[in-house]
């Protein structure tokens, strides 16, 4: 039996699930998955998930396999680049969350006490509570430090109306709070 038979042998076995033929594949193919891999992460540990991935892919999707030019090692080369652009994704992913992280980590200078910060929880439960008219008027103010005026301006909400929303929601931030105050950390 000459190369390109055992190879196709091996591929349609590969292909029915048998798993001496994917041992065969994996020992065939994995330097050329795994070089493709570490060439265009450039990271060893990454190019070996990616590999693994690659395999457990192809195994999975055994049955998509069609024999053509390139055969099962084209296959893999292209499973291998998805893979490969995945990892990448993921990567940039990573970076921007760490990015992100970084920016609204601890800010240099006084940190706020522990009392302040379960008092700013509890004030923020306690605004969530509110009717959505009420809370946007008041984000509007204390965190657009917008005036009642703008307010009505920017929301279309004639002014009468957002002072009353601003009073019902200050009155109703005043009672819960004197009911249910802010318990001091031991």
């Amino acid at each position: 039996m000459d190369e390109v038979e055992r190879e196709e042998r091996v591929a349609a076995g590969f292909t029915a699930g048998d798993e001496a033929c994917m041992e065969a594949v994996h020992r065939r193919w994995r330097p050329l998955v795994h070089s493709l891999a570490r060439r265009a992460l450039g990271d060893e540990r990454e190019a070996e998930d990616v590999t693994q991935q690659v395999f457990l892919a192809a195994w999975r999707g055994r049955g998509g396999y069609r024999p053509g030019p390139g055969g099962l090692g084209a296959w893999l080369t292209g499973i291998t680049r998805h893979k490969v652009a995945d990892a990448l994704d993921a990567r940039t992913r990573r970076a921007r969350v760490a990015d992100a992280a970084r920016r609204c980590g601890p800010r240099p200078g006084p940190q706020p006490e522990p009392e302040q910060v379960v008092e700013r929880l509890v004030v923020l439960g306690e605004l969530a509570r509110l009717p959505s008219a009420q809370r946007r008027v008041l984000r509007l103010a204390f965190y657009g430090d917008l005036t009642q005026a703008q307010i009505a301006e920017r929301t279309g909400m004639p002014l009468g109306t957002v002072k009353s929303h601003m009073r019902r929601a200050l009155r109703g931030l005043r009672r819960s709070l004197q009911t249910h105050p802010p318990q001091a950390i031991r």
